[in-house]
């Protein structure tokens, strides 16, 4: 373990005055910017102050905003795996499983922290006409129990609110959010592991619009379904589409035959340890190349 953390702690040196993630944390910060900007309207319209996780619910509740938000990460790690001068004492004195290890560590803990990051500032971004109480304010009850919410895109249902307090349903929300963005950090590095070393960003853009073409409107319309048939492409999409697992609101209250929380939360668990298997089978075939120091 000593071995692991020091490799993957090695990988840190210099992060945060990496040009490529000062600016996905730029673009990241834009971004929630750009999608609250539709919850800070609706606050506006109504007058009324909004819970101070709701912010983070409602923007990130549907599949546009996850994959959006997601994407970032992709850039942010195209330079996987940690490759240096120093890299070639890493592996004289560790196996390439540990050397792993610390890879895959490393993705965690800056999916940790970008996913932290994209919370706070949604959350700061509304601050000024937010309240710390652990209830659901009158806004999302007007939203939830009129068609105004579904008519500014807003995620805030009555479903939602009888099931969970705002603090407990902003961390489901933030664990789904981490286990999609999770799975592309490791897609890269598994990509990245192949020889050549060009698959990683196409295996996750390629997962990316697996998802993304999954959705039960556009199927709905290619199979000619009318609106009241679309319950049944909803609950086959949100057991077989990866970022409809990362959407709160695309699980099981209770009425609809959709996979819970916590079994989206244990598909991305399988999910990634398949990927970790995967990626250890690579690192045995990988050859490591060093074209010098700097």
């Amino acid at each position: 373990m000593r071995q692991i953390c020091a490799a993957a702690r090695f990988n840190f040196l210099g992060f945060f005055r990496n040009s490529r993630t000062v600016i996905v944390f730029l673009l990241s910060a834009i971004v929630c910017y750009l999608l609250s900007g539709r919850v800070y309207e609706a606050v506006i319209h109504f007058g009324a102050p909004m819970q101070a996780a709701e912010p983070f619910i409602w923007t990130f509740g549907d599949t546009q905003a996850v994959l959006l938000v997601s994407l970032l990460l992709i850039f942010l790690f195209s330079d996987l795996p940690k490759l240096s001068a120093f890299t070639p004492f890493y592996l004289v004195r560790m196996t390439r499983r540990r050397w792993l290890a610390a890879q895959l560590g490393y993705v965690v803990l800056v999916t940790v922290l970008y996913v932290a990051f994209v919370l706070a500032v949604t959350i700061a971004l509304c601050m000024r006409d937010s309240f710390p109480g652990n209830l659901w304010s009158e806004t999302a009850a007007i939203l939830g129990y009129s068609k105004t919410g579904r008519e500014l895109h807003i995620p805030s249902t009555v479903k939602l609110m009888e099931s969970i307090r705002p603090y407990g349903c902003m961390l489901q929300v933030a664990a789904l959010m981490f286990g999609y963005s999770l799975t592309l950090g490791f897609l890269v590095l598994l990509g990245n592991l192949l020889p050549g070393r060009k698959y990683g960003m196409l295996l996750a853009l390629g997962y990316s619009l697996y998802g993304f073409l999954l959705e039960p409107e556009v199927i709905g319309k290619l199979l000619g379904y009318e609106e009241y048939q679309l319950y049944r492409i909803r609950s086959l999409v949100g057991w077989i589409s990866p970022l409809n697992h990362a959407v709160y609101g695309m699980h099981d209250f209770g009425y609809d035959d959709l996979p819970t929380v916590t079994q989206s939360l244990l598909i991305f668990a399988g999910v990634l340890g398949a990927l970790a298997l995967l990626s250890g089978r690579a690192a045995r075939r990988y050859n490591f190349t060093f074209s010098g120091t700097e």
